[in-house]
């Protein structure tokens, strides 16, 4: 039976373990969830650098990775999205730091192999991308991209399985895990509240140091065994929460009474809203469908647009936006969220492209050597495309005008022959994944083939 008292009365004797050249740990989903508390404290110590970062996207200014990132601390950062963050992406194109970019589904997955004892795992995302390859550099030369590369990527190994292709990724071991748990008993079990679940339980179960922020403390046996997330086994260390919660975007449900958008921006606004209307014409009553109102992969099922008296910032969507919580929701972890996605369970998944090709290959995650955003968890949302049907939904040309429907991709795919659908504010296309070709199913109002043709970068078919 657990007895041991975990508290730790000051936190910046809680973290006088963490030493130069860890790999740490951090918890959170854009600002839900992040142990800035512990980060703060770390940040004192100055003798402390050259840390490896692992989290799901390199933090913002002031918050999560970003504090130490502004400090100086970091010469690594292993994320999903970490271009969020301009001062890393500036610094990453620059050649000053070290990226590992990952799909934050095999992130979470290969946190969580680690701390299951499994040294390596077999996973469909990335398979014929980028990652399979390694050609994302983990570092370019002093001075960028046309310096040349200083660290290469890592080339992954792959097999056929069932003949479907897989690669092979390793298991990442932690140093120190930093979390932040909404309530935490004194033996240090924990539960998290809401989309702050996210990477934190897999995270505090794979290191050799684990200290959880907590913003409630209770005697043990205060929580209903039913009721923890994350067994005290794991947690070494809890120290009291003092650094506020945030919300990174807010986002309202429209009420009627916003003033009138310019007309540039009215035009944009009527263009996504065709788009999405055509969209909806795929979604039959029962789907479970990413990226439209249902699925966030941050660990949500049913999920709407919050209003003003339901911000909370511990429920966000994927894109870091306030939502509320429909009836029949639930939440869950990241591991959990992207095992539905890998595994099919999902029925339709909804992207936009940068680019997208006649045989379904879809970029729409970096430009090299000019603008990271990050692979997030667009990568494992087309990693099962015979089970989830793939949907794209994009502008039908670039802003200079350039198609970014083509005979085939010029960036870095995110997936190959994974897309079954392209929408337009033009025309909608099915996909022919097997033999490669697009076939024009309909057009939108006032659009004519002659356009359409005029626009797109490759030959169609037209549906008779």
């Amino acid at each position: 039976m657990p007895s041991k008292r975990k508290v730790w009365d000051s936190v910046d004797e809680a973290v006088k373990d963490v030493k130069s050249g860890d790999t740490l740990l951090v918890g959170g989903f854009g600002l839900a969830g992040l142990p800035d508390t512990l980060l703060q404290a770390l940040i004192k110590r100055g003798e402390v650098t050259d840390l490896t970062g692992v989290s799901n996207n390199a933090g913002t200014p002031g918050h999560g990775l970003g504090l130490l990132l502004d400090a100086g601390k970091m010469g690594k950062v292993v994320a999903s999205y970490p271009g969020g963050n301009k001062t890393f992406e500036s610094k990453y194109l620059k050649g000053e730091i070290s990226l590992e970019l990952v799909p934050q589904g095999t992130l979470a997955e290969r946190i969580r192999a680690h701390a299951a004892g499994i040294p390596a795992f077999y996973t469909p995302t990335g398979a014929n991308t980028a990652i399979e390859s390694g050609s994302i550099p983990q570092r370019y030369q002093p001075g960028g991209a046309s310096k040349g590369v200083l660290i290469p990527g890592i080339k992954k190994e792959a097999r056929e399985i069932n003949g479907r292709r897989y690669v092979l990724e390793p298991a990442i071991p932690g140093d120190v895990a930093f979390v932040r748990a909404w309530k935490v008993d004194e033996v240090g079990n924990c539960v998290f509240r809401y989309a702050a679940h996210n990477f934190s339980a897999v995270m505090a179960k794979n290191a050799r140091l684990t200290i959880v922020e907590a913003e409630n403390i209770v005697p043990a046996g205060a929580i209903s065994p039913n009721a923890i997330h994350l067994p005290g086994i794991y947690v070494d260390r809890i120290v009291r929460a003092t650094a506020p919660k945030e919300i990174e975007y807010v986002t309202l449900a429209k009420t009627g009474n916003e003033a009138p958008l310019d007309t540039a921006k009215a035009a944009k606004q009527d263009q996504r809203h065709k788009i999405a209307r055509r969209a909806a014409r795929e979604i039959k009553d029962g789907f479970y469908v990413n990226l439209g109102w249902m699925q966030s992969e941050n660990g949500i099922w049913a999920w709407a647009v919050s209003n003003e008296k339901e911000l909370d910032a511990d429920l966000i969507n994927a894109g870091k936006e306030t939502v509320t919580l429909l009836p029949g929701a639930s939440v869950f972890d990241s591991s959990e969220s992207f095992a539905m996605i890998r595994g099919g369970h999902v029925d339709v998944s909804i992207l936009g492209a940068l680019q997208v090709s006649q045989a379904g290959d879809i970029a729409n995650f970096m430009i090299p050597g000019k603008m990271l955003k990050g692979i997030g968890g667009a990568m494992d949302l087309v990693s099962n495309p015979d089970k989830t049907k793939v949907i794209v939904l994009t502008e039908h040309t670039a802003k200079d005008g350039s198609p970014k429907i083509l005979a085939e991709c010029s960036l870095p795919l995110t997936g190959a022959r994974t897309v079954s659908q392209i929408i337009t504010e033009l025309c909608a296309f099915d996909v022919d994944r097997a033999n490669g070709g697009l076939t024009l199913v309909d057009l939108q109002d006032g659009v004519t083939l002659e356009e359409v043709r005029a626009k797109t970068g490759c030959d169609f078919k037209v549906r008779e």
